[in-house]
């Protein structure tokens, strides 16, 4: 997981903030539903990925302990 992977998913987060503020602003509770609901499962497929990740890590640490 790099730098990049935290800033993008942190700048979609800000996006989706503000679509949301925009969307209850204007009385579309239905956009601002549907809306938080995508970032929702945007979001968790991100978190999926990154627990990927660091358990390949994990597996690499531990075959590098019984190596030695």
């Amino acid at each position: 997981m790099e730098l990049q992977d935290v800033l993008r998913v942190a700048g979609i987060g800000l996006i989706i903030a503000l679509l949301h503020l925009f969307f209850e602003h204007l009385g579309k509770k239905e956009f601002s539903f549907f809306l938080f609901f995508i970032a929702y499962l945007y979001m968790t497929i991100e978190l999926i990925r990154f627990l990927r990740l660091f358990f390949q890590e994990i597996v690499i640490f531990f075959q590098w302990l019984t190596a030695v």
